[in-house]
């Protein structure tokens, strides 16, 4: 035999299996065998309890909603399920907020933004166990449509908002598909303070629900207080307008900083800088020297202020007011007081089921106020400050603490949580706030007070172009970057003033809320950029993008300077 012939045949020698692969092998094809059996008496059986399941047609996920078709199938909204709708059989679209099988049977809770109710699926007439099986199994905050009948129950449901109903499913069909694992659980979100803390369960803190908004805004407790934050909006236009105001527009790229001190955003303006609008006071006032007599806006306020307290903000939503008024500022000071005690009494008529539904969630007194608003001046405050055993100075301004026991002394003697504090020490005011014409180290100027906390600033602005000239240079103002503001003064401009408030601090002081980020729906601060936290500080310099600095870890297109990038230096 040749040397290559013995070569052939060691090689074939050596790729042949061992008895130990061989029975390997064997097992491996026994395994395979047994599963496929499995496979096929799992089929067969799914066949056969498919010809077995009467209900198959009425359960199941059908083809995703692309717009195929209109249905004439009208949805009843969850609010509206009533006992006067007993014996209807009705449509509902809603989320699955929990569901527990108990046997033959399987109860469903469905939520609808704020409402919930219960709902049964039973083996029956209409209802198979197999469609038992699948309503039990279809993830939570899963979308569902249901076709059922409108039950009385002879017991109350204390768990759900629609109490003396019951709705008893005869079809139910998956919309949308919620995943299996949740980031966080709905039913730990609106968990009362302090209750889960007592007995063990689980509680949601703050940066878990903000990094899962989407989640976090389903509560009840959150769709209650996003809807009273839309009906301040809607009864601050509809006061306003009532009274002869109009609604403007106002820039928040501007070429000064409009409060006139330094914290405010700096941002790439083609070949120059500009700013993110602290305020649109500027603007507001050269609507009145226009002729409008009496404007409001509602639009994003800018505040580059590194506080990281319960109360501030570096975006929030402005409600502003400005007019012009006859003889004396106080009549600006009564309009807007009027407009919000028409806000408050609004929400007291109207949304009592949303103030309830959060104070399941947060217990606080109800909102008091007073008509006409109680006004007081800032010496009296000061006095009665130092009656509380606190050392302040005449021109210092209040500090937070301070605030809030002026808020609670206040509400011991006068029974109010919304008050005026009048006659500010000009100092601690804006470079256009007119001084007191009988005392120059006071001015014209007011902050509003809510549950001890300020919601409005505001004053009689100056409407002489000199004066406002040297106001603004002892506040060291480029005068060059805030002369057309200036200019329209010297064209005869009527005494007026107005204020801003803040939206959200007017919804967490009026529910009695501990957080600010609680009312707004996606928050910034100095830590926040995204539904998520940044990694990065602000103000860090990449060692990969060069000269840019960072303000966030969100990536954008592009690479320009003032643009926000991702950094890759860690």
């Amino acid at each position: 035999m040749t040397k290559d012939g013995v070569q052939g045949v060691v090689e074939e020698a050596d790729q042949a299996p061992s008895k130990k692969g061989l029975k390997k092998q064997q097992k491996e094809a026994e395994k395979a065998a047994k599963k496929a059996e499995k496979q096929a008496k799992l089929s067969a059986d799914q066949q056969s309890t498919d010809d077995d399941d009467f209900a198959k047609d009425r359960y199941g996920v059908p083809p995703m909603v692309q717009s195929q078709q209109k249905l004439d199938r009208g949805l009843v909204r969850v609010h509206e399920l009533t006992p006067e709708k007993a014996g209807q059989l009705i449509w509902v679209r809603a989320r699955i907020h929990t569901s527990r099988a108990k046997g033959k049977q399987c109860f469903l809770v469905l939520r609808q933004q704020q409402f919930n109710v219960q709902a049964l699926v039973a083996v029956g007439e209409r209802a198979s166990k197999q469609m038992v099986k699948f309503a039990a199994n279809i993830n939570k905050e899963s979308i569902v449509d249901v076709e059922a009948v409108v039950k009385k129950v002879e017991q109350t449901i204390e768990s759900c908002s629609q109490q003396d109903v019951e709705l008893h499913i005869e079809r139910i069909f998956v919309v949308s598909q919620a995943e299996p694992r949740l980031p966080l659980q709905l039913e730990d979100c609106v968990r009362p303070e302090g209750e889960g803390d007592e007995d063990g369960r689980a509680t949601v803190n703050k940066d878990t629900r903000l990094d899962n908004r989407v989640i976090d805004l389903r509560t009840t407790t959150s769709q209650a207080i996003f809807r009273l934050q839309s009906g301040v909006c809607q009864l601050f236009r509809d006061t306003l307008t009532n009274k002869g105001f109009v609604e403007i527009q106002t820039p928040k790229i501007i070429s000064a900083a409009s409060e006139g001190g330094a914290n405010v955003f700096t941002v790439s303006y083609f070949k120059t800088s500009a700013y993110l609008a602290q305020s649109p006071q500027l603007y507001k006032q050269m609507c009145i020297c226009a002729d409008f007599d009496k404007v409001f806006c509602v639009g994003p306020v800018f505040r580059a202020e590194d506080s990281n307290t319960h109360r501030h903000l570096t975006e929030f939503v402005g409600l502003d007011i400005e007019l012009a008024f006859n003889y004396h500022y106080h009549e600006v000071i009564e309009s807007i007081t009027d407009t919000m005690v028409q806000i408050f009494k609004g929400l007291r008529d109207k949304f009592q089921t949303e103030i309830q539904t959060v104070g399941k969630q947060y217990p606080s007194e109800p909102f008091k106020f007073l008509e006409p608003t109680l006004r007081l001046e800032y010496s009296e405050g000061v006095a009665m400050l130092r009656e509380a055993g606190v050392e302040m100075g005449d021109e210092e301004d209040l500090s937070t603490p301070n605030e809030k026991l002026l808020g609670r002394l206040v509400k011991e003697k006068y029974d109010t949580d919304f008050y005026v504090l009048d006659k500010y020490p000009l100092a601690v005011r804006p470079f256009y706030t007119m001084p007191d014409p009988n005392d120059k180290k006071y001015s014209n100027s007011y902050d509003m007070f809510m549950r001890g906390e300020e919601i409005l600033s505001g004053a009689q602005r100056i409407h002489d172009a000199q004066l406002l000239t040297e106001r603004a240079m002892h506040h060291n103002i480029d005068l060059e970057k805030i002369k057309s503001y200036i200019d329209s003064f010297r064209y005869g401009a009527p005494p007026h003033g107005g204020g801003g408030i803040g939206l959200e601090r007017v919804c967490m002081l009026y529910l009695g809320l501990h957080n600010v980020r609680q009312t707004s729906m996606f928050p910034r601060d100095p830590k926040r950029l995204t539904p998520e936290r940044p990694s990065i500080a602000i103000g860090h310099r990449c060692r990969t993008w060069g000269n840019y600095i960072l303000i966030s870890n969100t990536p954008d297109r592009g690479d320009m300077s003032g643009t926000t990038l991702k950094c890759h230096c860690d």
